[in-house]
């Protein structure tokens, strides 16, 4: 059996077999985790300095010269890299007084930070699977970004207590902007929001639940599904992107409706994280510094704060080390701007805009495929895994261990 990392649901049931150097059997695998398997065998990044090709040594040495030399360094990425990564780039931002961060410091970190903190609640996806019979895609689509999330979890299967499944037992609602996949298998139960308006469609719910009539939108609909939500025996709202954007700085609103729906109900969140670790990153880095992200070790001790955002720090740092990211197709064109005129250290398994641009590229394997680890599921369940290829890469750990004892 092997793990998949090409979403965050980290399937742990994929049988593939291997022939000729490419995947002739697969069981269990989504169209996505089919083309993160397949990417093994193409667009493959070498050792690179200065766009030439160079050994694996030669490139590993120039990443540790540059990170030695620099005043300021950025760490970026670690979403998609092993716990065991993680710990060692934490330690190495520490020896390099560098700041770090992830991709949840412009996504799911918001959400992520209220969650570890416990101000709002959570299950595992193993209780969505067993207890739920509501189970709400908000700003997410979970049809495109986490394919088997509806058959494995939320919404097809039977659990201990839901042996009906979805078809007596099972509500699953779509809160966006528009019909998506996921809304299309529940259009019955599909609310659309404009644009930006999350804030005030949860202070439409918190009226209904108070018996009050909305002042928003269709209040007949409105109406339906406050009645539908206290109806609930045990539900599970899985915020997205499209919510987390769009509430932004004002996330007190959705901590006060979860408040509210727990007076009358129960119902849990969990955090649509989209690569593979981040949830991991989140966890071990508060273990360690008390925050998910965004710190800077400047001065040896950890500090914490939106000037330590990528966002930020690439305007002002001198030197920036990108792992298992792609930050220059992601982030803000002025903020690609400043990362790729600075002396660029990517590590990735996989050509990318960001490894194109970089001074200095170093090969990884792939985690999950040619290396093993340990991750953490969206859910915060811990999940170790083998390799199933053999690669003579080597995987993210060792490579900043060497970028580490080099320096």
């Amino acid at each position: 059996m092997a793990t998949c990392t090409g979403c965050s649901l980290l399937c742990e049931d994929i049988e593939a077999e291997l022939s000729g150097g490419k995947l002739s059997k697969v069981k269990n695998l989504c169209r996505k985790g089919h083309g993160h398997f397949q990417s093994a065998f193409s667009e493959r990044t070498v050792p690179m300095i200065d766009g030439k090709k160079v050994d694996l040594d030669q490139a590993i040495a120039r990443a540790a010269e540059i990170l030695r030399s620099a005043k300021s360094p950025l760490l970026f990425g670690w979403s998609n890299s092993t716990l065991e990564a993680q710990n060692v780039g934490i330690s190495l931002a520490e020896k390099l007084d560098a700041t770090i961060d992830d991709t949840s410091s412009f996504c799911q970190g918001i959400l992520m930070e209220r969650i570890l903190s416990g101000s709002i609640p959570t299950c595992t996806l193993d209780d969505v699977r067993n207890y739920a019979d509501v189970s709400i895609f908000w700003g997410a689509d979970p049809s495109s970004s986490h394919p088997r999330h509806l058959s494995r979890f939320s919404y097809y299967p039977r659990g201990d207590k839901r042996q009906k499944s979805y078809e007596e037992e099972r509500t699953c609602m779509v809160v966006d902007v528009r019909m998506s996949a996921t809304a299309t298998l529940c259009k019955d139960y599909l609310f659309r929001v404009p644009p930006g308006g999350d804030a005030e469609f949860i202070e439409a719910i918190l009226s209904v639940l108070e018996g009050k009539i909305p002042r928003l939108g269709d209040k007949k609909k409105m109406i339906e599904l406050g009645g539908l939500l206290k109806k609930a025996e045990w539900g599970a709202i899985f915020p997205g992107l499209g919510m987390i954007y769009s509430l932004q700085d004002n996330m007190e609103v959705f901590e006060r409706l979860i408040a509210r729906l727990n007076e009358i109900t129960t119902f849990k969140v969990i955090p649509m994280a989209g690569h593979f670790n981040m949830r991991g990153f989140n966890e071990l880095l508060r273990e360690k510094t008390g925050y998910i992200n965004r710190v800077s070790f400047e001065g040896g001790a950890a500090s914490h704060g939106p000037e330590n955002s990528v966002v930020a720090a690439a305007k002002t740092c001198d030197a920036a080390l990108v792992i298992g990211s792609d930050p220059l197709s992601s982030l803000p064109f002025g903020t690609a701007r400043a990362l790729a005129r600075l002396p660029l250290i990517a590590i990735d398994p996989r050509r990318s805009l960001t490894t194109d641009a970089a001074g200095v590229v170093i090969p990884a394997a792939i985690s999950g495929l040619e290396a093993g680890g340990t991750a953490v599921r969206m859910d915060g369940v811990k999940i170790k895994f083998e390799p199933i290829i053999k690669a003579d890469l080597p995987a993210d750990e060792q490579i900043l261990s060497r970028i580490m004892e080099a320096i």
